[in-house]
């Protein structure tokens, strides 16, 4: 029988894409107001994978990824997407968004992604918001699915989150200490 144990909890991360880079100097106060310190930001990546977004949101396109020093509950997830759609809300000219944000988590076996929107493999986790199971962390390293989205499981997205993991687990034991 399965002994039911409260969750770990998870290092809160951020994906930015947008088409102006410097639209992140007004993006970061808000966030760290709502989540905390900044622990680790990627470089800048070309986000060309797909032409999708280009017609609402311009060309080229960059993605940003922020993670947090704070640790969250798995829980609160469906509430920071909440929150983050309402930034993006903030930053919209017209019916045009300027920067599309996608919060989520890590943990030591797996990324997840927030999103409105339901899939096969997305599960319902309240508040009208769904989780992607986006990437495994197997054999030393986060293993793309499926339906892993192009630009998260390049090499580059995968080895950033590789150093937000190693941080993550050294965060975890600090945790640990202070809620034994």
């Amino acid at each position: 029988m399965s002994r039911p144990a409260p969750p770990s909890p998870a290092k809160l991360v951020i994906g930015l894409f947008m088409k102006e880079k410097g639209l992140l100097d007004a993006l970061c106060p808000p966030l760290m107001e709502a989540f905390g310190p900044l622990d680790l930001i990627s470089p800048w990546f070309r986000f060309d994978y797909t032409t999708y977004y280009e017609p609402e949101m311009g060309s080229p396109l960059f993605r940003r990824i922020l993670s947090f020093k704070k640790l969250i509950r798995q829980e609160d997830l469906a509430g920071i997407k909440h929150q983050t759609n309402d930034l993006e809300l903030a930053h919209t000219a017209g019916t045009s968004r300027k920067v599309n944000i996608d919060p989520g988590y890590l943990l030591l076996e797996r990324f997840v992604l927030a999103t409105g929107k339901n899939y096969a493999h997305r599960i319902y986790i309240g508040e009208n918001i769904y989780a992607d199971l986006t990437l495994t962390y197997v054999k030393g390293g986060f293993q793309t699915l499926p339906w892993t989205y192009p630009d998260y499981a390049s090499p580059e997205i995968r080895d950033f989150l590789l150093q937000v993991r190693t941080k993550y687990s050294m965060d975890l034991k600090d945790y640990s200490k202070e809620h034994p």
